[in-house]
């Protein structure tokens, strides 16, 4: 689980801060999201509402008016107009052919919408077929007729589930009006029934009081139930002189009772009017209610999106204005984060060991123009650039310092050196003039040793000024043969006759370099006896070569160890000499002797078990008294320097000091 959270965790910087951001502008999203969704949802209800109500209520909901007036009709035929009754069958037909091609067009859909919806559907498309049948029928049409308009209401029943727009009444309302239409309906037709026999039988009677109770207990409880701006039609209709002369009329017919009494010309006075002028009332109220509200509705208006709909286009301009903030402090923050990583990398890759290099090279540097201090000021981020800056100062000052406590400490060695030098060739020539006088073998050996001591001292005045930069007192104007070079070496280390000195090609060296050439070689010469034992003898020997000399000093002591003899000779090439490693003083002597004589100086393992250094003298410092070797004689001595031995090296301490 650790390791699985530890891999799913962001690991660059850029990562983090697009998560960090990314999770509120997530959030919101995911809201914004569900109120879009709510609010399609609503939007797609508000579009099959109006599909169904075109496609079913209206078709069954004229269907049913058209059945109601041709049953009244067909009640009435004995007394009314037989033209009458074919207009309002012509009517009825119409209304049928709008149902059929309602009920065509979504019967795909209408088990979605109602498990029970296709059964009611077929019955009702029964019925419509089968009213020629009804209408060549001899018998009582009253039940067929008031079955039909049951069918209907069934129909519609099965779609008050079904969520409609907002600026229709609920369809359980609605039909508990059509409902109240329909006994007002049915009672119209027992009377035209009534009328035309001249009498009200006892079960006409009793449909009659029962569609007047139906009718009342419906129609106000419904009216009040409605949508504020749909019940103003219904009050009107309720408080007019058509309806309460329709109430009166229903009064007495119910007190009369059944037989001729029910239906007397007197009785029954205005009941037509009454009658037709309320139920087309009712008619264009529960039309308005319903199915024209819902045809007028708009799936995207304020009123059927509604507060959804604000929240979706204000979620919306909420998501957008926090993407862009989001994208915006984000790439601003990752771009000053990799201005800061570029800047810090700048100063530790580039600019800082440039200014150190100036500093060590002993050149002055300009801190404020090399790392500018700015006031603490800004963000975080300000302050941690400002704070690299600090550093920077601070490493440069420090670097400085110690450049100039160098620098100072070089002046004393040059000083020193200086003073000591001219001490040292004072003492010198003492020492060579009390050589000349007679003496002793015993006394003039002592002052040999005197003067070997005194030579050596002078040579370390002269690294000490080799170190601190200084070019030595000593030079020759003329060239001078490379065998006086050799022996010259030779003579300043103490056991010079341990040395053998093998045959030298007759070649001179420029009268520049004969100095450095001489301390060079002193101090290979002596680090090869101070590290091989006193029986043994060191080897110098020279080679001419194309490239100009090459000169070997081979000891036999115990050798170097791979590392140290990569380390020494990584020294030796190295640019950078560290004056505060007492240890390698003799090995940064001649790395600065080589550097100004462009000297090319290499250790590697000797033949005999010890070290040799090469030392190659270029072309340019050489003057030629002889020819070149032959090929054998320079495939003896001519190895270049670049290549080193292979083969396994004792481990030992044997190193230049």
């Amino acid at each position: 689980m650790t390791r699985a959270a530890e891999r799913l965790r962001p690991r660059s910087v850029r990562a983090k801060i697009v998560a960090l951001l990314m999770l509120p502008v997530v959030s919101l999203m995911a809201l914004w999201s569900f109120a879009a969704v709510t609010t399609a949802s609503t939007i797609g209800d508000a579009e099959r509402a109006k599909e169904v109500n075109s496609e079913l209520l209206a078709p069954v909901a004229d269907f049913g008016t058209a059945i109601q007036t041709e049953r009244t009709a067909a009640a009435s035929t004995g007394t009314a107009d037989a033209d009458a009754l074919v207009r309002v069958q012509v009517a009825t037909d119409k209304a049928v052919d709008a149902l059929l091609d309602g009920v065509n067009s979504s019967s795909s859909d209408a088990a979605l919408l109602n498990s029970a919806l296709p059964d009611r559907l077929d019955r009702l498309t029964a019925d419509a077929k089968g009213l020629n049948t009804l209408r060549a029928s001899k018998s009582d049409s009253y039940p067929a007729y008031t079955r039909i308009v049951e069918d209907a209401f069934a129909v519609t029943g099965a779609l008050t589930g079904e969520k409609g727009t907002t600026t229709a009444s609920e369809a359980r309302v609605v039909l508990e009006l059509s409902r109240a239409r329909e006994a007002l309906a049915q009672e119209e037709a027992l009377i035209a029934a009534g009328v035309r026999a001249g009498r009200l039988t006892g079960d006409q009677y009793a449909l009659f009081v029962g569609a007047v109770t139906v009718q009342r207990s419906l129609l106000k409880p419904a009216v009040a139930d409605l949508r504020p701006e749909h019940r103003t039609a219904y009050n009107i209709l309720l408080e007019s002189q058509s309806y309460r002369q329709l109430a009166a009329i229903e009064n007495r017919v119910r007190s009369a009772g059944p037989g001729r009494s029910a239906v007397a010309d007197g009785l029954l006075k205005g009941w037509d009017g009454s009658a037709g002028s309320v139920l087309s009332a009712l008619g264009k109220a529960e039309t308005q209610a319903g199915t024209a509200a819902a045809a007028k509705a708009n799936p995207f208006g304020l009123d059927t999106l509604g507060a959804s709909g604000i929240a979706v286009v204000l979620g919306l301009v909420g998501v957008l204005l926090s993407l862009l903030v989001s994208v915006s402090v984000g790439r601003g923050l990752i771009v000053e984060l990799l201005d800061l990583r570029n800047s810090a990398l700048e100063v530790a890759g580039r600019r800082l060991p440039q200014a150190m290099r100036r500093l060590h090279a002993g050149q002055g540097v300009d801190i404020d123009a090399e790392a500018p201090l700015h006031r603490l000021a800004g963000d975080e981020l300000a302050q941690v650039g400002t704070a690299l800056t600090a550093v920077q100062r601070a490493a440069l000052k420090a670097a400085s310092e110690r450049a100039e406590l160098l620098s100072g400490i070089s002046g004393v060695y040059v000083s020193l050196a200086r003073r000591s030098q001219v001490l040292l060739h004072r003492q010198l020539d003492i020492l060579d003039r009390l050589e000349q006088r007679p003496r002793d073998a015993a006394e003039l050996h002592e002052l040999y040793r005197v003067d070997y001591l005194a030579t050596r001292m002078r040579r370390h005045s002269e690294s000490l000024l080799i170190l601190s930069g200084i070019a030595p007192g000593r030079g020759w104007r003329d060239p001078i043969p490379l065998a006086d070079t050799l022996r010259a070496a030779v003579a300043e280390i103490e056991d010079a006759s341990r040395v053998q000195v093998w045959e030298v090609p007759r070649v001179s060296l420029n009268g520049g370099s004969v100095a450095d050439v001489i301390h060079l070689l002193a101090e290979l010469v002596e680090n090869a006896s101070s590290f091989s034992p006193p029986s043994a003898k060191v080897r110098l020997r020279a080679a001419r070569l194309q490239g100009g000399v090459l000169i070997e000093v081979e000891d036999s002591g115990f050798g170097m160890n791979e590392d140290t003899m990569a380390d020494a000779n990584r020294k030796l090439r190295s640019e950078k000499v560290d004056l505060l490693d007492a240890k390698q003083i003799g090995l940064f002597v001649v790395n600065r002797i080589a550097d100004r004589q462009g000297l090319r100086v290499e250790l590697r393992d000797s033949p005999s078990g010890g070290v040799t250094a090469a030392v190659l003298i270029p072309e340019n410092l050489l003057r030629d008294d002889m020819p070149v070797h032959d090929a054998e004689h320079e495939d003896t001595y001519g190895r270049v320097l670049s290549a080193t031995a292979t083969a396994p090296i004792p481990q030992q301490r044997g190193q230049v000091q």
